[in-house]
């Protein structure tokens, strides 16, 4: 007997065939859908990055799916369980992730898809509603405003007094202070609480104050 022979009769004996159940894999992956749809609107709702990316919350949606489907595969037959992980330990993701809850996006995702796929529906459903939770109560409450750098050209130590005074009780830290001959240039990170810029026409009025300009920041507030 070759070899082929052999590989063919393994996997006719397998059992593979006789365990293919089309209306399980066809809940399970309509479940996965469903809850990559419910991570797909979480992303989108609290997101507070400065750009936000389609792209990737599209790929969460995908990645519960995939998951999901090898999850299915793997489940079926050892036979195939050795040869989807074979597979898949040759490919390498070199993409960074810049924003650490944007791993935790993914990670739902795969568990999520890994949960359905093993036909566990109510601890994927369960999770679903506790990452919601602490999602909504751990860093979206935190975030009740926006961080800005303000960069600031002015002329003279009093101008520069004057606009930390601007400030007032605002949260604010000095990123950096340039120099060059007479004018300076500083940069402020500023916390501002419900899109309040009022502070920018006083740093406007002051006089020798040249220009400032305001960058939203996509980082945590230092201090």
């Amino acid at each position: 007997m070759s070899v082929q022979d052999m590989i063919k009769k393994s996997v006719l004996e397998s059992g593979v065939f006789d365990s293919f159940n089309a209306p399980k894999m066809a809940i399970s992956l309509i479940i996965a859908l469903l809850l990559g749809a419910v991570i797909y609107m979480v992303y989108s709702k609290f997101y507070v990055g400065v750009i936000f990316s389609r792209s990737f919350a599209v790929t969460l949606v995908g990645m519960t799916l995939l998951t999901c489907m090898v999850t299915l595969a793997i489940s079926t037959n050892i036979v195939i369980s050795l040869g989807m992980v074979g597979a898949l330990s040759i490919v390498r993701f070199r993409t960074a992730v810049k924003d650490p809850m944007d791993l935790l996006y993914l990670f739902w995702a795969i568990t999520t898809g890994i949960t359905t796929g093993a036909g566990m529906y109510v601890l994927a459903l369960i999770a679903a509603v506790v990452m919601i939770a602490m999602i909504f109560l751990f860093y979206h409450k935190q975030q009740k405003g926006r961080i800005y750098i303000a960069v600031i050209h002015y002329q003279g130590d009093e101008a520069g007094d004057e606009i930390i005074r601007s400030f007032g009780k605002m949260k604010y830290f000095i990123k950096s202070k340039t120099m060059r001959g007479e004018k300076t240039e500083m940069a402020v990170e500023v916390f501002c609480r419900q899109n309040d810029l009022d502070f920018t026409e006083k740093i406007r009025k002051i006089a020798n104050v040249e220009d400032i300009t305001l960058i939203q920041y996509n980082g945590e507030y230092h201090g």
